[in-house]
């Protein structure tokens, strides 16, 4: 169901958007999840905030709740819905896609799959359920080392979609990984040159960046890690600075853990807004969720993320397969 312009506008003006949330969140014993990509309202309205394995935790927890309104883009909704069948999960706007999923429909991976059947597939969970039901496992940012050291190191590996994350870990890991040449259109922007200009003005800064960036980012940073991984640094660090190579919505938290350390987004090579500043480590995606569709999700329970009960449960092993790695 696509959420129209007319639903919008039917919101009464003045509404108090936070405190009808948190009055329909009771009413529809719904539990709030958000990524830290989303927007900080948003963000600030979650019951539990994290990343992709963080998040695909909490919705299994969420025992008591009968509603998940997620607060990201839609595979991490499908993830929500693979794990808690039972529950009714609603995404702000349905449109909320990812460049990597769209970069590996399955009906490729299946037929890559079927032509070399000594490897192991280990997809990125941010891909299609469609995706993840020809997968052996899933692995999100934070443990895909993990997930990688479980293969057998006798059996190839295809890794999909991420190429970037991808040769990150085949380089940590010292597994050599058939890639996929999927990419995230924001992680693949951040300029090396335009990186090493602002290192050159702040040498006092630490480079934190996430493994879906370029090699050439990459190779400059002092500290690779996983958004949670990249937000523990900057917290705990004995740093000051920081340049942060991953989507800036995750300086909204990063400044409230910490609010004494200096923050700055990693440059992008072009992007400039009209005002002069470069929204481009913003995901389009992740920003067509808003407080006001939030709330009609809430109020509407729509729209619904249904997903097919065979396809679910062929998703289902690879992502049981990477959660029982804790």
């Amino acid at each position: 169901m696509e959420r129209s312009d007319d639903a919008l506008l039917s919101i009464d003006p003045s509404l108090d958007l936070f405190a009808e949330i948190e009055r329909l969140k009771v009413e529809r014993k719904a539990v709030i999840l958000a990524h830290y990509y989303q927007d900080p309202d948003l963000q600030d309205i979650a019951d539990f905030l994290g990343d992709s394995l963080a998040l695909a935790q909490a919705a299994r927890k969420a025992e008591e709740a009968k509603v998940i309104l997620f607060l990201g883009v839609h595979f991490m909704a499908e993830t929500a819905k693979i794990l808690c069948p039972d529950k009714t999960v609603v995404l702000p706007d349905p449109e909320a896609g990812c460049s990597l999923a769209e970069a590996c429909p399955p009906e490729k991976l299946e037929a890559w799959r079927e032509a070399h059947p000594e490897h192991v597939v280990v997809t990125y969970i941010n891909s299609s359920a469609a995706t993840k039901a020809h997968s052996d496992w899933i692995c999100t940012s934070s443990n895909a080392r993990r997930v990688i050291e479980a293969v057998p190191k006798d059996r190839p590996i295809l890794f999909a979609p991420d190429k970037n994350l991808g040769a990150w870990l085949s380089k940590t890991c010292g597994r050599e990984m058939d890639l996929w040449p999927g990419t995230c259109i924001v992680h693949e922007t951040f300029s090396e040159r335009k990186i090493l200009a602002l290192m050159s003005e702040h040498p006092d800064a630490e480079l934190v960046a996430h493994p879906e960036c370029e090699e050439s980012v990459l190779r400059r940073a002092h500290f690779v890690g996983s958004t949670s991984k990249l937000l523990q640094r900057v917290v705990e660090s004995d740093r000051r600075k920081f340049i942060v190579a991953t989507e800036s919505g995750i300086l909204h938290e990063m400044r409230k853990r910490a609010p004494d350390k200096i923050l700055f987004e990693a440059p992008t090579e072009d992007g400039l807004r009209e005002d002069g500043t470069c929204g481009c480590q913003e995901c389009p995606y992740m920003k067509l969720n808003t407080l006001e569709k939030a709330y009609l999700a809430l109020r509407d329970l729509e729209p619904r993320i249904e997903i097919d009960e065979d396809l679910r449960r062929r998703a289902l092993l690879p992502l049981e397969r990477m959660l029982s790695l804790g």
